[in-house]
C-alpha cells in the first residue's frame, strides 16, 4: 500500500482533536469557525483554508426537516459527527444543546463525543425543549443545574475535549445575570464560554471584559446579534467566531433556485456555470486515492493468490 492507505481509516483514531483545539485557542488568534452539515462540506472549508469547523444543531435538525428545538438524538448527532471527522482532519464543535438531559446524560454525551472525534463540546443552559438562540420565548435553568452538567461533563473526560458552556440568560436576566452565570461555570469547570444572543457591539466588549476565559461569539444571520466581523470580534477578546449556519441556508437557496429553474424549464443547462463540476468534487474528495488503494489491493490480493 502507498502513503495514503489511510484515506478510510477514522480520523479518531489517529489523533485528539481536543488537544489540537487547545492548541489553536492558545496561540491567541482568533478563528472564524463556519457550520458543516456533512462531511462534504467540511472539506470544502478544509481547503477554503479554516482551522476549525462547527457541528450546528439547528444547521443538522433543519437539514431533517425539523426545527431547532432540541427533538434529535444523541445516536444521531454522534452518527453525523462520526462521518465528518471521518473524512476531515480539522477540530470539530460539536453544538449538543441541553446534553441530551441531565447530568448522567451529558457525562454519556462526552463518552460518546469523544469516541466520535469530537474536539469540543458546546452545552447550554436552556431548559427542554430548548429554542433557537435568536428567537423569543426562551427558558434558562437554575445556574445549578448547569453546574451539575459541566461538573458532570469535567469527570467524564477522557481525552482533551473542550467544554464551552453557552449561557442564552441574557434574554431573560439581562447582561448582568450572564456574566454572573459565565463566572459560575468556570468555577464549575467550563474551559470556554459562549454568550448566546446579545444585542449590541457594546454587550460584547463588556462581557469580554468582565469574563476571563476563552470566548466564542455567534455570528448568525437574520438574528438579534449585528453583524460583525472576525476582527471586530478579536479585538474585543473573542478567541472563535461561529457562523453556524450560513453554508446550509447558502446550499438551501441556490437548491430552491436550481428546482425553481428545473422545473420552469425543464433543462438544467443553464445552471451548469453555479454547478460544482464532476473533476472539482472527485479533486475534492480525493477519488484518486480511493482508486489507487483499490489497486494495490487487488494486486496485493494476486500475489497472495499466486498469481
Amino acid at each position: 500500500m502507498n502513503g495514503r492507505r489511510g484515506v478510510l481509516v477514522p480520523r479518531a483514531t489517529r489523533s485528539n482533536p481536543g488537544e489540537a483545539l487547545r492548541r489553536l485557542l492558545s496561540a491567541g488568534e482568533t478563528l472564524a469557525v463556519p457550520g458543516v452539515f456533512n462531511p462534504a462540506v467540511g472539506l470544502l472549508a478544509k481547503k477554503a483554508g479554516f482551522k476549525a469547523i462547527y457541528f450546528s444543531g439547528a444547521a443538522f435538525s433543519n437539514s431533517l426537516g425539523l426545527p431547532d428545538l432540541g427533538l434529535t438524538t444523541l445516536t444521531e448527532v454522534v452518527g453525523a459527527v462520526r462521518m465528518i471527522t471521518s473524512k476531515v482532519r480539522l477540530p470539530l464543535i460539536v453544538d449538543v444543546d441541553t446534553g441530551f438531559g441531565e447530568a448522567l446524560n451529558v457525562a454519556r454525551t462526552v463518552l460518546e463525543m469523544e469516541g466520535a472525534g469530537a474536539a469540543a463540546i458546546q452545552i447550554e443552559d436552556q431548559v427542554s425543549p430548548k429554542r433557537c438562540g435568536h428567537l423569543s420565548g426562551k427558558q434558562v435553568v437554575e445556574p445549578g443545574r448547569m453546574i451539575e452538567k459541566i461538573v458532570a461533563a469535567k469527570r467524564a473526560l477522557a481525552t482533551g475535549l473542550v467544554i464551552i458552556a453557552r449561557t442564552d440568560a441574557f434574554a431573560i436576566e439581562g447582561i448582568d445575570g450572564a456574566i454572573e452565570r459565565a463566572k459560575t461555570y468556570l468555577k464549575a469547570g467550563a474551559d470556554a464560554i459562549f454568550p448566546e444572543a446579545l444585542k449590541t457591539r457594546k454587550e460584547f466588549a463588556e462581557f469580554a471584559r468582565k469574563v476571563k476565559a476563552p470566548l466564542v461569539a455567534n455570528m448568525t444571520e437574520f438574528g438579534v446579534t449585528p453583524y460583525m466581523t472576525v476582527d471586530e470580534f478579536s479585538k474585543m477578546g473573542y478567541r472563535l467566531v461561529l457562523f453556524p449556519v450560513t453554508t446550509f441556508r447558502a446550499a438551501m437557496k441556490a437548491s430552491h433556485d436550481a428546482l425553481a429553474e428545473l422545473a420552469r424549464v425543464g433543462s438544467q443547462k443553464a445552471l451548469l456555470g453555479n454547478l460544482m463540476n464532476r473533476d472539482e468534487f472527485n479533486d475534492l474528495i480525493d477519488y484518486e486515492s480511493y482508486e489507487r488503494a483499490d489497486s494495490s489491493t487487488a494486486a496485493l490480493a494476486r500475489r497472495l493468490d499466486g498469481g
